[in-house]
């Protein structure tokens, strides 16, 4: 059944749903990997070890999707005004140890500038954003990182009022995600000092769509005892697929108008914990170079879902501890002591006959570990004005009511 690729795809057949533009040009699935951007190979690492984190804390059942671009990237711009340890271990979790901070800013650069270009029939949007509290000011050269490396815009939000402040980033990040991620930003803290934001949006319509005519409902088997009705699309016709026996796998490649694809990888039955186990970016580049076309009935379920992560627990696993905690050395983004207090991350995929939808966002809440003294005059107060080489008194007074002329 696997062989013809005539069957349904069974429990968790999305284990691996990987849309990457840099990765393929669909017509010619077997290219040189000199081609590979300075950051695919670490960034890739990242994403196999993210997934095997978030799949360990996941309900049996429950959908894993997420953007591991979208992280990484909020995670390498923090890195930007990070120093000593805290610097360290985001770069050692990012797999960036053989690079430096200059040289990932500027491949950062180069993969948006990559990203931006728009492609007929496919949509691509990456970007970022700092949301800066009003009155803090980061300093100089991390807000021009922010800009000019990772396409960032700079927001002036008042966190004062939470309430107002997380319904202006929610907006904005709606805005850029087509209105998929709503609600991502919840309980902020009025002492937060900035907000950082990625986003990814991607659209891309199949090369060769599935006609809604044959569209009906099947069964989808989560488990052995558990099946439940879905609307499958069929589609009877050339498509490149690669049966991997060594691991245990069948790997579907579908492309989309443009350059970019949908790859899908199906464990055979009762072997996903096998897969997952050791599957790796080396395997992606095996099936990206073994995929033929042959002729086969594919069957897909068509369906919509939404995953949301708080990421805090999951990076400390990962080594990014110094970060969160009092003493975190982020000094390149401002001379107040800062730490971040929460990472969140929610992604949307859309999968019907005509293409893909799917969208994610990422932020850091960076606040204060160490709050200055408050100290508000708005009470009667003395006043002094010295000559401090002789300590004379020049003036002094008192103030009852600073607007009586």
């Amino acid at each position: 059944m696997v062989e013809k690729m005539c069957g349904i795809f069974s429990s968790y057949a999305l284990l691996a749903l990987l849309l990457a533009a840099a990765w393929a040009d669909h017509h010619h699935p077997k290219r040189s990997h000199k081609e590979d951007h300075k950051l695919s190979s670490p960034n890739n690492d990242f994403a196999f070890a993210l997934y095997k984190r978030l799949n360990a804390k996941t309900s049996a059942g429950k959908n894993i999707f997420y953007s591991p671009l979208g992280i990484s990237t909020v995670l390498s711009m923090v890195s930007a005004g990070a120093r000593g340890e805290t610097h360290s271990q985001l770069f050692s979790s990012l797999g960036y140890s053989a690079l430096n901070q200059t040289e990932v800013n500027e491949a950062y650069k180069h993969l948006f500038d990559i990203h931006g270009h728009s492609q007929e029939n496919l949509q691509l949007d990456v970007g970022n954003a700092a949301a800066v509290h009003t009155g803090f000011n980061p300093l100089e050269k991390f807000l021009n990182d922010v800009k000019q490396s990772y396409s960032g815009e700079i927001l002036n939000v008042d966190f004062s009022n939470p309430t107002e402040a997380a319904a202006e980033i929610n907006s904005f990040i709606a805005n850029k995600t087509q209105d998929k991620i709503r609600d991502l930003v919840k309980d902020l803290d009025s002492d937060t000092a900035m907000v950082l934001i990625n986003y990814v949006y991607f659209k891309g319509l199949w090369e060769k769509p599935f006609n809604s005519y044959n569209t009906r409902m099947r069964v989808f088997n989560v488990d052995k005892t558990t099946e439940v009705q879905v609307d499958m699309m069929e589609r009877t016709g050339s498509h490149q697929i690669y049966r991997d026996r060594e691991n245990q796998t069948t790997v579907v490649v579908l492309p989309y108008k443009g350059n970019c694809s949908m790859m899908i990888v199906l464990p055979d039955e009762d072997k996903m914990k096998e897969v997952e186990g050791h599957i790796s970016k080396e395997h992606i580049r095996h099936w990206q170079d073994s995929i033929s076309k042959r002729y086969a009935e594919l069957t897909l379920p068509k369906f919509s879902i939404s995953v949301d992560a708080a990421l805090e627990s999951t990076l400390k696993e990962m080594g990014i501890t110094k970060a969160f905690e009092n003493g975190a050395d982020f000094s390149g983004i401002s001379v107040v002591p800062l730490k971040i207090s929460k990472a969140s991350h929610k992604a949307v995929l859309s999968v019907t006959e005509a293409g893909t939808e799917a969208a994610a966002a990422s932020t850091l809440e960076m606040t204060p570990y160490s709050l200055p003294p408050s100290v508000y005059i708005d009470r009667p107060f003395l006043v002094f004005i010295l000559e401090n080489s002789t300590g004379s008194i020049l003036f002094m007074g008192k103030i009852n009511d600073p607007t009586a002329v």
